[in-house]
């Protein structure tokens, strides 16, 4: 069983066409716009690197960071293919170093989910480190109602023509273990099986708020996916600010 990412790096954009990347990636567009983001961004668990493909479109100077050497491969081949410049480093959102500071950091698309919750304040204190005084943080996670009750315990299924996607959930204590398995068409009726381990951790709120007070960020708002009210939400959106005091690891 291979780590994360590391098959379905290739599939992942193709698989999450329902996501609708252009009105989400809109959705970070616009926030950063209104709260007076500096123009120099980057986007901590970038996977395949749409978001920061569409950012830099939007005039800012982007950096992807992502823990999967697959999924970094990805990025730079779909950023090459579209023109776009963009630097992919390989980094771990739990001990994350920049040689120098950012405007902002965007970690979408449960980015977190992946630490556990003995780690977030650490991660924060790491982020922090890597932003300017007065740097946005802008992070998301899925709610513990989503990865309790719409993820865990339940099989997924996504039959396409090139590839099968199938992913068996269960609920472990405090955390979601997946096991995926993919069948990827290669010739005919030939099909090559391919199968990775993922485990995404369920953090409440008040958790997250206060390993973010902790590592130095204030400002803190909170809102649903696109906006929408976050207790109705399958997604929370952490938006915070970089406090003057620097922080210590």
């Amino acid at each position: 069983m291979s780590e994360a990412y590391t098959h379905l790096a290739d599939w992942f954009e193709f698989l999450n066409d329902d996501c609708d990347y252009p009105r989400w990636s809109q959705y970070f567009i616009d926030g950063l716009a209104r709260l007076h983001a500096g123009r120099r961004g980057l986007e901590l668990g970038c996977g395949s690197g749409a978001f920061t493909r569409a950012l830099v479109k939007a005039g800012y100077s982007m950096t992807g960071a992502d823990i999967s050497p697959a999924m970094l491969q990805k990025a730079e081949a779909l950023a090459r293919a579209e023109g776009i410049r963009a630097e992919f480093v390989l980094q771990d959102a739990a001990t994350l170093r920049a040689p120098a500071p950012f405007d902002f950091i965007l970690a979408p698309n449960d980015c977190y989910n992946y630490l556990p919750p003995s780690r977030l304040l650490g991660a924060f204190r790491h982020a922090a480190s890597c932003l300017v005084r007065g740097g946005l943080l802008w992070l998301d996670v899925s709610t513990p109602r989503k990865l309790r009750t719409q993820v865990a315990n339940n099989t997924m299924v996504d039959d396409r023509d090139e590839v099968t996607y199938l992913s068996f959930n269960r609920l472990e204590e405090g955390r979601v273990e997946t096991d995926v398995t993919l069948f990827v068409r290669e010739r005919g009726e030939t099909y090559r099986r391919e199968d990775e381990h993922h485990t995404q951790y369920i953090h409440e709120k008040e958790s997250i708020l206060t390993a973010l007070e902790g590592a130095g960020f204030g400002q803190i708002f909170v809102e649903g996916h696109l906006g929408e009210d976050p207790e109705n939400s399958d997604r929370w959106n952490f938006l915070c600010v970089k406090q003057a005091q620097s922080t210590k690891h």
